[in-house]
């Protein structure tokens, strides 16, 4: 079994190198290490074919094995200063990059169910780093309806790798302070998402309301004192956020230790990456009576012509929160359902082992049991 710096060891590579989520780096790392695969060099021992098999996605199974490969050669090679330069250029290209305001969030939709009856008869395994960003997607659908879906993945990935970030130091995986604790993010601007202070960077002149909904959802106005004499609400002044990557930042820092020339280039959470995330991370949980497996399969094959059978499990999860949310959102204030959210997602988040055993680990997460939480009207 590999010790907590070994492991610690492999979740930075995974992280850093291979430029995982830290949520999904914590999963991998699982898988890696039970194929005996935990270092760089093991892996490139190992065949392209069988890495993916292990990691269960062609696309993540070639990123590692790059990251592995630039990796051991710059262990070789300490002197290829120029090979780092290249690798934080490319850092920040994305797939929507040339894309207008109206094209990324197009390109960004997200999948979402409204058949109650086929959300209360699924249920989908997955871990819980994954679950909390749907549920941060979409609370903040509520929260902040100003925000363009690209920023609420940023924020909502955000969430996620900061907890994440906490988990990993509590069980000693990650050892000193994090970057939020030495105050990466001092100065900026913060929301608060699931109960947690963010730092954000506002993208100023993202002009994208022409494509939003402001009648898509109706919130109870929060009562706070500080509104009450100008009659709006402070969050409606925000232009479109992007989330902060405070751990990135600290690592840029620490590769050019020399100065801290990072102010016009702030690292943030990507909203591709964490939609790609979403949907990877759920899948419907197969029945064991052949009568009802025979029926879901017929009922699969009419579907998948259209849509993935993961994108059919991200849509019913997402469904199930949305409706969740729909239920409280006329008599609860938008910051009376951040402060529910996070009790909303513990109650029907997934059993797992306590410990580093449990990280990454998967088991059922029942939809019915999240609408279960809906208002009673």
């Amino acid at each position: 079994m590999a010790t907590p710096l070994q492991l610690q060891a492999l979740l930075r590579f995974l992280s850093k190198d291979s430029k995982l989520p830290l949520a999904l780096a914590m999963a991998k790392a699982k898988e890696l290490q039970g194929a005996n695969l935990s270092t760089p060099e093991t892996i490139i021992k190992t065949d392209l074919q069988t890495l993916q098999s292990v990691l269960g996605d062609e696309k993540i199974g070639k990123q590692v094995m790059n990251a592995a490969r630039r990796v051991t050669k710059k262990r070789t090679n300490d002197n290829d200063d120029t090979s780092s330069s290249t690798k934080r250029s490319k850092r920040g290209d994305s797939p929507t990059e040339a894309l207008s305001p109206a094209q990324i969030e197009s390109y960004l939709a997200l999948p979402l169910s409204s058949d109650v009856d086929e959300i209360s008869s699924t249920t989908l395994i997955t871990n819980r780093a994954p679950l909390v960003l749907a549920f941060a997607v979409i609370v903040l659908k509520y929260t902040m309806p100003e925000q363009p879906l690209s920023s609420r993945l940023s924020l909502a990935q955000a969430v996620v790798s900061a907890n994440s970030r906490t988990k990993a130091a509590s069980l000693g995986i990650e050892t000193g302070k994090g970057a939020e604790n030495e105050g990466w993010g001092q100065g900026q601007p913060t929301v608060k998402v699931l109960g947690r202070e963010i730092s954000v960077l506002k993208r100023w002149g993202y002009s994208w309301h022409e494509e939003s909904s402001p009648s898509e959802v109706t919130v109870k106005d929060s009562k706070r004192e500080d509104d009450k004499d100008t009659g709006t609400n402070k969050m409606d002044d925000l232009p479109a956020l992007w989330g902060l990557d405070l751990e990135d930042m600290k690592r840029s820092d620490a590769r050019n230790s020399s100065t801290r020339q990072i102010n016009s280039t702030l690292p943030i959470h990507r909203p591709e990456s964490a939609r790609d995330y979403l949907l990877k991370s759920f899948t419907i949980q197969k029945p064991t009576d052949s009568s009802t497996e025979n029926a879901k399969k017929k009922r699969s094959k009419s579907s998948s012509k259209s849509i993935s059978e993961k994108e059919t499990s991200l849509g019913l999860l997402l469904g199930a929160i949305d409706l969740l949310c729909q239920s409280w959102a006329s008599v609860l204030s938008k910051d009376e359902i951040d402060r529910r959210a996070w009790s909303w997602y513990v109650a029907v988040r997934p059993e797992v082992q306590g410990g580093i055993s449990g990280w990454g680990q998967k088991a059922p997460v029942h939809l019915s049991q999240i609408l279960d939480l809906r208002r009673k009207v």
